[in-house]
């Protein structure tokens, strides 16, 4: 089928489009910048006559909340649409904390679960990407360190390679999946334990620094994050140190055929990019 990758210059959406393209599966990007490339479409969730053109000819969307999460009522009614336009499939990029009915891309997958004829919703732990090009990598670079209020809370970290092989796999698979997916990476570390991964693989000494919730609320603040934004992502540090996030389980073996990946290759594979 034809893919519609929203989210398609974010960490698993270009991935994605990787994967779509060694399989030689047809699929198109969706960008809010205009493009001479034929596989994009210019696209803004805040702009209603974007939609069509992205939609027309597709029959699967791999569904991504913009930064920030979005509006779920805009993304209900864009996954409405794609629906009445043809688009048979439709697999949501949520999150391990999110479950049906919950905030956010919540109310998404739950309208997905009774109201669309072929749909899977993806709910990744945290990327190990957010150490190698997300929030963190500018701490781990110039200062050694990595904050959080997570204290001795667990995390089975996943990479975005595997989120994407996932959301491929479920994209192109035979048969309608109707099902949620909790992806996580093979073993539940704190972040005590991943500092000293990323230092291994650095060469040098890196330290999770632990603060309280209101702390990192601050430092997301001076940032230059909103404040319910700031509270929100400190928050959910707190739900990892009150063991939220400790758990593994085997979804991303049952949709790629394959285990995932585990944070020490990880990251050996990106020790250059800590470079200070």
């Amino acid at each position: 089928m034809s893919v519609l990758i929203t989210g398609g210059a974010g960490k698993t959406g270009r991935r994605l489009a990787q994967r779509l393209d060694a399989r030689g599966a047809a699929y198109r990007v969706a960008s809010r910048a205009a493009s001479d490339d034929p596989r994009t479409r210019r696209f803004d969730w805040t702009d209603r006559a974007t939609w069509p053109a992205a939609i027309e000819g597709t029959r699967g969307i791999y569904l991504v909340p913009p930064p920030g999460g979005g509006d779920p009522a805009a993304m209900i009614n864009f996954a409405r649409l794609a629906l009445e336009r043809g688009a048979g499939r439709i697999v949501l990029l949520s999150a391990s904390l999110l479950p049906a009915g919950g905030p956010g891309a919540g109310q998404i997958h739950a309208w997905l679960r009774d109201h669309a004829p072929d749909w899977a919703v993806l709910r990744p732990s945290w990327f190990m990407q957010n150490f190698s090009e997300g929030q963190h990598l500018e701490t781990i670079r110039t200062e050694g360190r990595i904050y959080s209020a997570t204290g001795q809370g667990r995390v089975a970290f996943i990479s975005a390679d595997d989120i994407a092989s996932a959301a491929c796999a479920a994209l192109t698979a035979p048969e309608p999946l109707q099902a949620e997916f909790v992806l996580t990476g093979p073993e539940a570390l704190s972040y005590d334990q991943a500092a000293r991964e990323i230092g291994e693989a650095a060469g040098r000494r890196i330290e999770h620094v632990r603060l309280s919730v209101e702390a990192l609320a601050a430092r997301h603040v001076a940032a230059g994050l909103p404040p319910m934004t700031a509270q929100i992502l400190a928050g959910m540090d707190a739900l990892i140190a009150d063991g939220a996030e400790d758990r593994v389980t085997d979804a991303v073996e049952v949709l790629t055929g394959a285990p995932p990946m585990g944070l020490a290759a990880f990251c050996r594979a990106a020790a250059s990019v800590w470079a200070a």
